[in-house]
Formats: structure tokens, sequence, C-alpha cells
């Protein structure tokens, strides 16, 4: 006998106290009953009415909007976005707050997240609780920062470029986006008829004038004649491969970091805010504290930006060996760092590639991975190489922390730790961590 399928409650609406901010740019609520919601567009401290988005009968937990605000915090501020708010675009969680409270709610889930998931306080991972803005991201009220390089527009059926609602396929029509950099806006996308294409992505690179467009058109149709208000190369997403393939200009953008000149291709990686890679690589340089003549490890390592930092810093003893799975980013880190003989890229995935290089040792590991972290199997692995210093790249504070638990269980502590708001209105944070083998000085 089939069970009756469970009353959903979108729609309801509760009057609620709003407790801490939660990993994900939502707060934690309870509605009477004790049921969990995880609230966005609210502040914790406030009292709202909360729309339920998601969610069922007896779930573990709700989503929801705040469609009202009863008591309002004093980090709340009018959204400067007109298009950010309940049901609206998807791409800003922290809109509605003080730039000072987004770097105070984003320390606070860093510190959750190493308390609950590595069982650290922010003293013994070496940081001060802060959460640093980017240079320039300080500005006056009402003002945002416009630090998007790299913008996907969804292309609705009328062929009108928007952003994706929250947690939806709909697209919400923009006629500007408040954070996309200068090079991305004066394209002038959203002014366009983009008829059969399911996506546009606009890419403007740091330190060069290079513009570029990735179109995925939908099954079937045809590519437009792409004109728009500046020169751009143009690239196109394969029906069949799934592959980007160049359609006219460059098949690259040229971005400019650490006094070097790196080419991505195919709308391969690159941090997306213009200030992003320099400061990464300072946090990371300044951590590791490379030698002449010292051996080092890049893992997931892209491009090549890390790299080539140590490789200019190790000096012409020193040797690097870089990990990436990406085709096409390796053969553009292999082009990036052709100056640097001791420097070899390796494709494939760490996990796989690390075990066959043989490598016993090493002086010191830079490890970038994506959102998942790197994990346990992994970490035991870059722990048995005795690395003298270990500098641990993250966008997600969760992968992190776990990731950290694995090294402290390997035998290696945090020395320091330093975050980044690099994503400024949004609920995402970049940290650095520098690792050393339990019982070294500091």
């Amino acid at each position: 006998m089939q069970a009756e399928p469970k009353k959903t409650l979108v729609g309801n609406e509760y009057e609620v106290e709003i407790g801490p901010v939660a990993h994900g740019g939502h707060c934690i609520a309870r509605t009477d009953s004790g049921q969990v919601l995880f609230v966005r567009h609210t502040l914790p401290g406030e009292r709202v009415v909360a729309r339920v988005t998601e969610g069922e009968e007896g779930a573990r937990f709700l989503r929801a909007d705040a469609v009202e605000i009863l008591s309002a915090s004093k980090d709340r501020v009018e959204a400067p976005c007109p298009f950010a708010g309940p049901g609206r675009c998807g791409g800003c969680d922290w809109q509605h707050a003080k730039p000072g409270a987004q770097r105070r709610l984003k320390g606070e889930v860093i510190a959750e997240q190493l308390q609950r998931l590595a069982g650290l306080t922010p003293e013994e991972a070496g940081w001060d609780g802060t959460v640093m803005p980017a240079e320039g991201d300080k500005l006056p009220a009402g003002q945002v920062p416009q630090w998007r390089t790299r913008v996907q527009y969804a292309v609705d059926a009328e062929g009108h470029a928007g952003l994706r609602r929250h947690r939806s396929h709909d697209v919400e029509r923009i006629d500007h986006c408040m954070i996309a950099a200068e090079g991305v806006s004066e394209l002038g996308i959203e002014q366009r008829d983009w008829s059969g294409m399911a996506t546009v992505e606009a890419i403007s690179a740091t330190g060069s004038q290079d513009r570029q467009v990735i179109l995925t058109p939908r099954p079937g149709a045809r590519l437009p004649i792409v004109e728009l208000d500046r020169p751009v190369s143009v690239m196109r997403v394969g029906e069949k491969d799934g592959g980007v393939h160049r359609v006219h200009g460059r098949p690259f953008v040229r971005e400019r970091a650490d006094g070097r000149t790196h080419r991505v291709g195919s709308g391969g990686f690159w941090q997306v805010h213009p200030k992003a890679a320099d400061t990464l690589v300072t946090a990371v340089m300044q951590g590791l504290l490379p030698r002449k003549g010292d051996t080092a490890l890049d893992l997931y390592c892209g491009v090549g930006l890390f790299a080539g930092a140590l490789a200019d810093r190790l000096g012409e003893k020193g040797a690097v060996l870089g990990i990436e799975s990406g085709k096409r980013a390796v053969e553009d880190a292999r082009h990036n760092l052709a100056d640097f003989p001791r420097v070899r890229i390796e494709q494939g995935k760490v996990e796989s590639v690390l075990p066959r290089t043989g490598i016993t040792e090493v002086d010191l590991i830079v490890l970038d991975p994506p959102r998942a972290g790197a994990g346990r199997a992994t970490v035991a692995h870059l722990v048995s190489l005795d690395a003298r210093r270990i500098a641990y790249v993250a966008c997600d504070p969760a992968a992190l922390a776990r990731d950290l638990g694995y090294f402290r269980d390997g035998g290696y502590r945090v020395r320091t730790l330093r975050a980044f708001d690099l994503f400024p209105m949004t609920h995402h944070v970049e940290c650095v961590a520098i690792l050393e083998p339990v019982g070294k000085g500091r």
C-alpha cells in the first residue's frame, strides 16, 4: 500500500524570530511547532513573516523567504539592486545588509564550520575572526563593488537575457547587473535579442582589454550574429560534445596577476574578482615563505597561477609539479609556464596522478580544490609527503573545515587562516589556511 504524499507547505507563512546565520546565504528560524526554517532576505535578530518556498509536512527543514520585516536589524539597508528580493534574482544573498555586516556574517559562518566540522576555535586556527575586503571594495553607502568579471546570463523563451532566480530555472529579466565589472556591463548583453540561446556568458579579463562571450544554443538553434558595444571574441558550446569551440576571435583571454600574463582558454577557471588572483597569491606566498631550491606541488593548478608564482620564487634549482584535470587548462598552464624549465604540469585527477609520480617528499604544497574539497584520501597522501608548509585555498568553508580535520588527524596543524571577501553581496568567501607539521614552532 502506497503512503499518501506528504502535504506541501509551500506558500504557508509563519511569524518568526530569526536566529543565527547559516552557511548558504540564509538564517535559521523555527516555527511554533519547532520545524527548522532556512530563511533568505533576513538578518539575525529580526522578526519577520517568512513564506515557505520549499518543503512539506514532516520535512527536516523548510526553505523560506522573509516577505515582511516586522522588526529590522540595525544592519539592514534598502537593497541597492532593483532586482534583489524574495522571488527575484538569486545571484546576491546579502544586498539587504551593510557591507561590514556582510563580512561579519561570513566570519560567523567560517567560525561555525570550523567548530562543527573540525573542532577548531578561531584561535586554534590562527585566525583573528575578520573577513578582509578586497582592495578598493570599501565604497560609500549605496555604492556596490563592480567585481564580477564573468557573468553567465540565462535567456528566457522570448530571447531576453537575465539571471536565474534562487534555486530555480526561471529567468529574472534585468537591464543591468550591479556587481558586474565595467568590462562586462559595457558589452550591453541585456539589451540584445538572444533568441535560440540557452545561456550567454560574458568575460572581461583583468589586466587586458580582452572580452569574450560564450554562447550555449538551445538544441537545433543557429548562432546569432554577435554585434556588441565593444570588440569581443565569440565561442560556442557544442551541442554534441559539450566542448567550447571558437567562432571568431581569440579562443582565450589574457589575465594579469603576480606580474605575469596568463592565457585562459575556453572559458576556463580564473578568479572572478579582479583583485582576487593577486590577493590570493600574496596570502599563499606570505604563508609558505618559499626558499630558493625548494620543491613544490601545485594541486588543482588550473592555468598555473600558483605554480608560476612558486617557480618565480624558487629559483633555477627549485622545481614545481602542477596537477590539473582539465585538458585545456593544462595546455594553457604549459604555455603560461614555458619559460620555467623546472615546472612540469601533469593532466588528470589529483588522487590518480599524484600516487603515480613516485614523489615521496616535498618542501611545499599548494592546493586549491573544487568546492567539494580534497577529501580524506588525498589529504592522507599529502601528509605523507612531510611538507614543511601547506597552503590550502578554499572557496567553501565547510569543505575547508572537513579537510582541516583530516590534516589534524595526519599530524598537521593550522598555523594561520585568512579570509577574504572576494564575492561581495553573496554568501561566498575565500580562505587561505597555512598548515605545518605539529611540533614546528610558530
